[in-house]
């Protein structure tokens, strides 16, 4: 089932159209960008925990996601 910008907001919180938009195109699930999600914001957690670098949807996902934040951070 295709994402709503409601769901891009329930996991991520409040972000601007275009990042929403961008989330969307993927064709990615709501448990996919909720994976990202703990990817992009914890990514040496989970590599503790022994878990496999993403792929695929969940890969391009944390990519857009670290793009979003390294543009905040300017």
């Amino acid at each position: 089932m295709t994402m709503t910008s409601d769901d891009v907001i329930a996991v991520l919180g409040p972000v601007d159209k275009t990042l929403v938009a961008e989330v969307i195109a993927t064709g990615a699930t709501q448990a996919e960008l909720a994976e990202a999600f703990a990817w992009a914001n914890s990514d040496e957690a989970l590599m503790g925990e022994g878990r496999r670098l993403p792929t695929g949807r969940v890969a391009a996902l944390v990519d857009l996601l670290s793009t979003d934040e390294e543009e905040q951070d300017r």
